[in-house]
């Protein structure tokens, strides 16, 4: 197996850059959901918006635009400039992060492009990033217009959307990653040790929950039971059906999403368990190191999960429990890559 040639290690490090910048921006994320700020912006300024209100004039007028807002009239009412400064920076931090990843993606792959070191294929797939990138920040910006009109929550389609989308790019990235700088593994050995469908079906079963996450925080329904395994003393408690179709509760009853997201919980965890036994018998050192991993952090989130219910959602907990979500689908890709292997250029 050869190792990756030495001018793609300069685009594999920036690459791996890239990936941690984006997973920094889903925990501040998580954690601007979690603290109520991510209404606090009611614009949305793609080049000016980098500049904070420097002034008491400029905060009380970007105070005064928040005032108009129904979250402000429905539930913040009670806030002063001082409250508002401490939501406020979150969002802007999200939104500044958001904007430095572009940057720190667009001005090295300008760099490497104009010396030549990407070229065809891998410059194109690289450039794709940069666009779903851009296509994530408008996505936000849809998401957070949701809220700004009559009720103050935004969508949680369009926050399972914006959440999944990030996710996406970050793995989208990882697996270039791992086409710079991991050999092709022996696939006839890998056949052998662990059948495709396993890491596939993984993958798919993962994903799916990880929207029924952000359905979760998108309807509150985190905070309905305070228990674990158990729902407030039942397995299946009554009232989890509204009578408006499965449907139709499974997509926007709390205690429906709350139910769907636990059962997919414990389905996930035996099929993360099962790939990492699987994987731990593999060929290769990489490979089984991946299948610890796996089943280590699906252990992990469940342990996380019961921690964010049994504290009423604690901030640390249920930004853990998302930080590590990204971690346990990095680990699955992992296992999808070895087991269907690439070569050194990402193509």
């Amino acid at each position: 197996m050869s190792e990756p040639h030495a001018s793609l290690r300069p685009i594999a490090r920036w690459l791996a850059w890239v990936y941690g910048l984006i997973a920094a921006m889903v925990v501040i994320g998580g954690i601007t959901r979690l603290t109520g700020s991510g209404l606090s912006m009611v614009e949305w300024q793609p080049l000016m918006g980098a500049v904070p209100p420097l002034s008491e004039a400029d905060w009380l007028a970007v105070f005064a635009q928040y005032q108009r807002t129904p979250q402000y009239a429905q539930v913040n009412h009670w806030m002063q400039l001082g409250d508002f400064k401490a939501i406020f920076f979150w969002e802007y931090l999200h939104r500044v992060l958001g904007r430095l990843i572009g940057v720190a993606f667009l001005v090295p792959w300008l760099v490497f492009w104009a010396r030549r070191q990407l070229r065809g294929p891998l410059a194109a797939r690289t450039f794709v990033a940069f666009l779903l990138g851009g296509a994530q920040g408008l996505l936000g910006w849809y998401m957070v217009q949701s809220g700004l009109v009559n009720v103050p929550e935004v969508s949680h389609f369009r926050l399972a959307a914006h959440l999944s989308l990030a996710l996406g790019v970050a793995l989208y990235v990882q697996w270039l990653w791992m086409g710079l700088r991991w050999p092709r593994p022996a696939s006839a050995a890998a056949d052998r040790a662990l059948p495709l469908w396993l890491p596939v079906t993984t993958l798919a079963l993962l994903s799916l929950q990880v929207v029924y996450g952000a359905f979760m925080a998108g309807k509150r329904a985190g905070k309905i039971f305070s228990s674990f395994p158990d729902m407030n003393g039942e397995l299946l408690p009554l009232g989890w059906r509204s009578g408006a179709g499965l449907l139709r509760d499974l997509t926007e009853h709390p205690v429906a999403i709350h139910v769907a997201h636990r059962t997919l919980a414990w389905i996930v965890l035996a099929a993360c368990l099962a790939l990492g036994a699987v994987a731990m018998q593999g060929p290769g050192p990489r490979l089984r190191r991946a299948g610890v991993a796996v089943a280590g952090l699906a252990l992990l989130q469940v342990g996380l999960g019961a921690a964010t219910v049994w504290t009423g959602v604690h901030i640390a907990f249920a930004v853990a429990h998302q930080g590590t979500a990204l971690v346990l689908l990095s680990s699955v890709v992992a296992v999808v890559y070895l087991r269907s292997g690439q070569d050194e250029n990402g193509c």
